[in-house]
C-alpha cells in the first residue's frame, strides 16, 4: 500500500514535470517506505537467527 502511494506521487511528479527530488510528498513517502523495508529485514533476520539457535 506505501509503495503504491510513493509510485503513484512519483507519477504525478513527472506528469507535472516537477523533478522528483523536488518533490517533498514523494520524498517522505520514500522515506517511509525504507523505513518499512528496513524493519522488514530485521524482523526476517531476527526470526532467521531465533530458528538456528
Amino acid at each position: 500500500m506505501e509503495k503504491q502511494k510513493l509510485n503513484r506521487l512519483g507519477s504525478e511528479s513527472l506528469a507535472q514535470g516537477i523533478p522528483l527530488s523536488e518533490n517533498d510528498a514523494l520524498q517522505a513517502q520514500s522515506r517511509k517506505v525504507d523505513e518499512l523495508i528496513v524493519q522488514l529485514h530485521r524482523k526476517s533476520e531476527l526470526n532467521r537467527q531465533s530458528g538456528q539457535a
